[in-house]
């Protein structure tokens, strides 16, 4: 999904009947009364070759206090916020109100790219309510009929250059991973830098403080917090320097347990939650300090090591924890037992509401980066190798012994190595963790996704080429041996 688009709008104008021909499927109710979407509703859209995410949000309402109507104002409003593109709709048939043009003003201000559609413009008795439409101040009016599929030509020729911009900018917000090196390579991290930050995801379960903690981070609230489990419901990404070094904080939604993940918003803003992920360089695991390490948070930082990202864990709302050393010595247990693949990597205790720990997590972060891009020589780890395996030599499955012949490292962002051996198929997985485990504290890589492989090296077949014999040669060839 290059970029999302938000259909907002007064009620009744037509927005869900469009989110449903976008998305190719009746996902959300329509009918004539207004008012019947009161919720954000997000879908996969498809517009001849452009694929993209479409929000369904509430009918803007000119109410502001905490009744239902401001409530559903203000999570329209944070659509627009979250949204790349904003289709603002009227109705062709009723032509522009009052409202409409408050709406429209707002919609100047608040977000970057807004197209204008009128709806419901089906034969020439609306013509007057598309031309009333250009007063608003928003461009041409695209001339639509959702219930129809009419005008959907005209909104592929507007969308279609600014999804090619959000095209590039995600090949440009992309990181750089799995990244190939060699001798020449200075030995050190990519130094982030304005055009290029060092990108963090903040990540964990429902209600455990990440929009807190980042608001903490910027020193504004940018994001929506309270009491509430799950008000996130899209990654958001905000761009600031912290200590001096520039960053792009990915906020997402909270991820629960499969089970738990009922409604199709949640599921696609848990999956928004893992494409931040793939964005991140290092991603903060953050966890609840009364309900830490739950099967969750444990799937959380797999995904993490799996992905080759960098990993913190933070443990949040420390300010209200008792026992603090008591409970900081089990949570090193258990993260010792949990998670035996991120050996060595920082555990934070943090309070997002306070402020108290953040500098320990500033540079457990940029401590986790540099070993996320550790070099390490080829002459080293060769003499490391030989050190190995007259410690622990490989086994002999079947009889067959295993000879290490050389070591280098082929990529760094995560460091991954090559083993260079005789039957790389029968080297067991336990001798693979052997070498990652040592490399970890020999190399001092702590906590980083560390990759090994094995690949053979067989020797040069001394009749590879050669014609074979046929059988009158054979034949002589054996009469001569016998005389």
């Amino acid at each position: 999904m290059s970029f999302t688009l938000a259909i907002v709008g007064r009620p009744n104008v037509g927005k869900s009947t469009l989110f449903n021909r976008l998305v190719g499927k009746r996902l959300a109710l329509v009918d004539d009364q207004p008012g019947v979407t009161r919720d954000l509703r997000e879908g996969e859209g498809r517009l001849a070759d452009l694929r993209f995410t479409v929000i369904d949000t509430a009918g803007l309402e000119e109410a502001e206090d905490d009744s239902l109507q401001g409530r559903m104002r203000r999570l329209t409003e944070r659509a627009v916020d979250m949204a790349d593109v904003c289709l603002f709709m009227v109705d062709a048939r009723t032509g522009v109100t009052p409202t409409d043009e408050v709406f429209a003003d707002i919609l100047r201000k608040r977000a970057d790219h807004v197209l204008l559609a009128a709806n419901k413009a089906e034969g020439t008795a609306t013509d007057g309510g598309v031309l009333e439409a250009y007063a608003l101040g928003l461009g041409e009016p695209i001339r639509l009929s959702a219930e129809h599929g009419e005008g959907l030509t005209d909104l592929y020729a507007q969308l279609q250059p600014l999804a090619d911009g959000f095209a590039e900018r995600a090949a440009d917000d992309a990181p750089e991973v799995d990244v190939d090196v060699d001798e020449d390579d200075e030995d050190g991290p990519r130094t982030p830098t304005q055009s290029r930050p060092l990108q963090v995801a903040v990540v964990g379960r429902p209600n455990a403080g990440k929009s807190t903690l980042i608001n903490r981070i910027v020193g504004e609230d940018r994001l929506l917090t309270g009491p509430e489990a799950g008000i996130t419901r899209d990654a958001i990404s905000l761009r600031t320097t912290w200590d001096g070094t520039p960053m792009r904080i990915f906020d997402t939604a909270g991820m629960r347990k499969r089970a738990k993940v009922q409604e199709k918003l949640e599921k696609l803003s848990v999956s928004d939650g893992l494409r931040a992920v793939k964005f991140a360089e290092v991603v903060v695991v953050l966890l609840d300090a009364a309900i830490p390490f739950e099967q969750q948070d444990l799937r959380i930082a797999d995904l993490a090591e799996r992905e080759g990202r960098a990993v913190v864990v933070a443990v949040n709302k420390w300010d209200v924890e008792d026992d603090k050393q008591g409970k900081l010595r089990d949570l090193k247990e258990s993260f010792e037992r949990l998670l035996p693949q991120l050996k060595g990597a920082p555990l934070i205790t943090v309070s997002a509401k306070t402020g108290r720990g953040l500098d320990r997590l500033n540079g457990a972060i940029l401590r986790a980066h540099e070993v996320w891009n550790r070099r390490v020589p080829t002459a080293a780890l060769n003499r490391w190798l030989a050190g190995m395996i007259e410690a622990h030599p490989p086994p002999a499955p079947q009889g067959k012994r295993i000879k290490l012949r050389y070591m280098t490292q082929a990529k760094t962002r995560p460091p991954a190595f090559v083993v260079m051996c005789s039957h790389p198929d029968k080297v067991p997985e336990s001798y693979n963790r052997y070498l990652v485990n040592a490399l970890r504290v020999d190399f001092d890589m702590p906590g980083t996704p560390i990759r090994v492989f094995m690949r053979g090296q067989g020797a040069a077949n001394p009749y590879k080429g050669r014609k074979k014999a046929g059988p009158s040669k054979l034949r002589k060839h054996t009469e001569g041996r016998r005389s």
